[in-house]
């Protein structure tokens, strides 16, 4: 340590330093006392992301004006980012991402607001300015790792949910013509739901290795006792109660005289159903499917004890090993995935809603009176 010399900061670095949090952190204080108008809400989002970029490039600065004081060591020092750092980071995005949402902006620019308040992140990622934080160092010694762990835990949450559309549309519509079916099979997927993770794998491990061991065809078809499919199988059956309620619900809300008038045309039940009650019910199924996917991908993590891999796998490596930053790799992209897939799923909730005012293009103009009548609450879905 005696022989290592720091380097002196440059005088302008506290300078910029303030300039980079202090100055919108105070600026972001200030919109608390405007009146909320959408100007009020797009300056507490810009200055939430001036702040947000600051502090990162204070972290990265600082990493890299400590990595250059070990010039005999540059490959072993390390720089974590602390515990104050995450939480202004978290009410950074937190302010920002409630700044947008109240703006009133249409769906798609507000998924363009919310990509711009992590772009100067972005930039400082892709431009290798954050390279010296641990983070980054553990992405690096682990790149192909992570690439590969990142691409299982999406497909485990692909597959799952496929699975669980299948499933529970079908189950959904089903128990919208039967509704004494209801009573019978809620209480089975609210049981379901109860199930502890560990414990649900735990009860699949037995019977798929039985199966494994019987029919050697199921065993190279990769279903085992552990690995990607009990996983998958753990989360179809945790993703079908938001999928069957979504079905339900929404085709609950189409209104009866528009599935008449689509009877009264000729259509068959297929093209009722596919023709008139889904498009009416797609929104509200969307939903049940985007509360569906954020906690597969959630739930993904857990399946690395069974051996599926995902990100789970890379954040139970650092716990193991006390290593903070190695968990944060694998928490950070779970994280930053569930937040996408909620978005995405709003603006496609969004873009499903049927226009104000619009007959629906399954009804086409005739001399009827019950085709061309528009049913209370049509247009409103």
């Amino acid at each position: 340590r005696s022989n290592l010399r720091t380097p002196a900061r440059p005088s302008s670095f506290p300078a910029c330093a303030l300039a980079a949090t202090l100055t919108p952190a105070l600026l972001l204080g200030a919109g608390a006392f405007m009146r909320p108008t959408r100007i009020t809400q797009f300056w507490v989002a810009a200055m939430a992301t001036w702040l947000l970029a600051g502090l990162t490039w204070i972290a990265a600065d600082h990493a890299t004006w400590l990595a250059s004081s070990a010039p005999n060591a540059p490959s072993i020092a390390r720089t974590s980012l602390g515990g104050a750092f995450w939480i202004l980071a978290a009410l950074s995005s937190l302010a920002a991402g409630d700044a947008v949402t109240r703006s009133g902006l249409k769906p798609g620019w507000r998924l363009v607001a919310n990509v711009a308040v992590i772009a100067p992140v972005l930039v400082m990622i892709a431009t290798g300015a954050l390279d010296q934080l641990s983070l980054l160092r553990e992405y690096a010694n682990r790149k192909d790792v992570f690439d590969a762990a990142l691409l299982q835990h999406v497909r485990l949450v692909t597959t799952s949910l496929a699975l669980a559309l299948l499933i529970g549309v079908p189950l959904g519509w089903w128990m919208h013509k039967v509704r004494a079916t209801q009573q019978s099979l809620f209480p089975v997927l609210n049981v379901i739901q109860t199930i502890p993770s560990i414990a649900l794998f735990g009860l699949l491990m037995a019977p798929l290795a039985w199966l494994a061991a019987v029919f050697p065809a199921l065993a190279k078809a990769g279903i085992s006792g552990v690995g990607m499919a009990p996983g998958v199988i753990a989360l179809t059956l945790y993703a079908l109660l938001p999928v069957v309620r979504g079905t339900l619900a929404g085709l609950e809300q189409v209104p009866s005289s528009v599935v008449d008038a689509a009877r009264g045309m000729g259509m068959s039940a297929t093209q009722v159903f596919t023709r008139v009650e889904l498009p009416l019910a797609l929104p509200v199924l969307l939903g049940g499917v985007r509360t569906a996917t954020v906690s597969a991908v959630g739930l993904a993590s857990v399946t690395a004890l069974i051996g599926a891999g995902g990100l789970g796998a890379i954040m139970f490596e650092g716990l193991f090993s006390s290593a903070q930053d190695l968990v944060l790799l694998g928490v950070l992209p779970t994280v930053a995935l569930s937040v996408l897939t909620d978005t995405v799923f709003k603006v496609l909730v969004k873009l499903a809603q049927p226009a104000h005012n619009t007959q629906p293009n399954t009804m086409p103009n005739t001399t009827s009176n019950t085709a061309q009548s528009k049913p209370p609450g049509a247009a409103t879905l």
